[in-house]
């Protein structure tokens, strides 16, 4: 079944169906098709609208009414996804401060520059894990043509536990801590976690995000205590189930993670601590894992500059950062299903390429690398049906790099054509 979601997104395409009648030809030097691990040379794809139409091989001649992009040094593959970012931010000394003197509208703003830098970056679909609820209408925004950006599935505000990682007065004085709940995405008790999802899909999210441990980041002392009980848990998934939402938790310790795959979260994201037991039981669940390796190596760097994190923060980035790489090769090697995830946000906007490079550094062929960004991805968010992958009649999301991203993959830091939904946004200067 088509999610709703993506059913809104087809349904505005339709309208706009005219806009993009004109046929695009496409002339691929090489075809990464995002499902197989074999190279097509020499491929023509055939856009329609926003559809891919056919894909025939060889350079095929083309009717001069037709649109010809001419991508034949270029190595082509599905638009990427990117399974864990927060369009609303981008972490710097003034973050904490931010919480307090930043307007909804000036978010916004910035959340708006960050999109167009990750769409740039070929990644036509991210899944936004969680901000004031911005993102919600950001995606609202792209969706309608009003701004430039990749297209969103929305967490809207993240939720946690009293105190717990997700909590937004974490660190605030006692006069403005206030006692925020399910609205403001904090829970307490298996009716409150309920109310909080249902919330959530009220505002218009599309997936749930909870943050099932202590976290690097918030003014809090634990990275990895559990934050929320079974009960919680059991109620949360239930929930989102019934309105086929997808779940992610964010996870650093091992109880809280076991308990979160136990009660049958989609997703687990960082998973710094995660222990063959649990390798195990998610594999027995299927429960993905979206490794963030490029936040962790951001937090540990800025975790060494005096002053950049609050003093209760540095312990848990100079402690956590270094291990999440290791992590994911234990997890990849062991068999757990991986998703591409950064948490770009922790770092700029944009660089979320770099997490190619080092899932191949810890031993994922560059093969696999690329269908974790496409259709691994793609079927963590149940979508694999009109993305992930170059096949006839998905949408048409593609994009290209200079040179072979098998032979070189940081050739996945540059991406250069981009094509969304049938609409080219980027394309080498030498094509026409």
């Amino acid at each position: 079944m088509l999610p709703i979601r993506l059913l809104g997104v087809c349904l505005l395409s339709l309208f706009s169906y005219q806009a993009l009648a004109q046929e695009t030809y496409i002339f691929c030097g090489k075809l990464i098709d995002g499902k197989s691990d074999k190279v097509r040379n020499e491929v023509t794809l055939i856009v329609d609208g926003n559809r891919l139409k056919e894909i025939k091989n060889g350079f095929v001649d083309a009717p001069d009414s037709v649109k010809v992009v001419d991508l034949s040094s270029n190595t082509v593959m599905p638009g990427l996804m990117d399974m864990h970012v927060h369009l609303e931010m981008e972490f710097n000394k003034a973050a904490y401060l931010n919480r307090y003197t930043k307007n909804e509208a000036d978010i916004a703003f910035f959340s708006v520059v960050n999109a167009e830098k990750t769409l740039m970056a070929g990644f036509t679909t991210v899944r936004d894990l969680g901000g004031t609820g911005v993102n919600t209408s950001l995606r609202k925004a792209i969706d309608g043509g009003l701004v430039k950006g990749p297209r969103v599935f929305s967490a809207g505000k993240s939720i946690a536990t009293t105190g717990g990682h997700a909590d937004p007065t974490n660190g605030a004085k006692a006069a403005l801590m206030g006692d925020p709940g399910p609205k403001e995405g904090v829970i307490n008790g298996a009716d409150e976690a309920r109310k909080a999802v249902r919330q959530r899909y009220k505002n218009g999210a599309d997936v749930i995000k909870i943050t099932a441990t202590g976290g690097v980041l918030s003014v809090a002392k634990s990275s990895k205590a559990p934050q929320f009980n079974m009960e919680e848990l059991k109620a949360i998934v239930e929930v989102a189930n019934d309105y086929e939402m997808v779940t992610a938790a964010h996870a650093h310790g091992t109880e809280g993670m076991r308990r979160a795959v136990d009660a049958g979260i989609n997703s687990i994201e960082h998973g710094t601590y995660m222990t063959d037991e649990v390798m195990e039981l998610m594999k027995e669940k299927g429960t993905y894992y979206v490794p963030t390796i490029t936040a962790g190596k951001e937090v540990t760097n800025k975790g060494k500059i005096m002053g950049f994190y609050p003093k209760i923060v540095v312990p848990k980035a100079l402690e956590i950062g270094p291990k999440i790489q290791d992590t994911f090769s234990r997890a990849y090697k062991r068999g757990v299903k991986i998703a591409f995830g950064t948490d770009a946000g922790v770092f700029p906007h944009g660089l979320n390429g770099k997490e190619f490079g080092y899932m191949v550094e810890a031993g994922m062929p560059a093969m696999e690398t690329i269908k974790s960004a496409t259709m691994g991805a793609a079927s963590l968010l149940r979508i694999e049906d009109e993305l992930g992958s170059i096949e006839e009649g998905k949408l048409a999301d593609i994009v290209a790099v200079e040179g072979d991203p098998l032979e070189d993959i940081s050739v996945m830091e540059n991406i250069v054509f981009v094509m969304k939904d049938g609409e080219i946004y980027k394309k080498p200067q030498f094509v026409e």
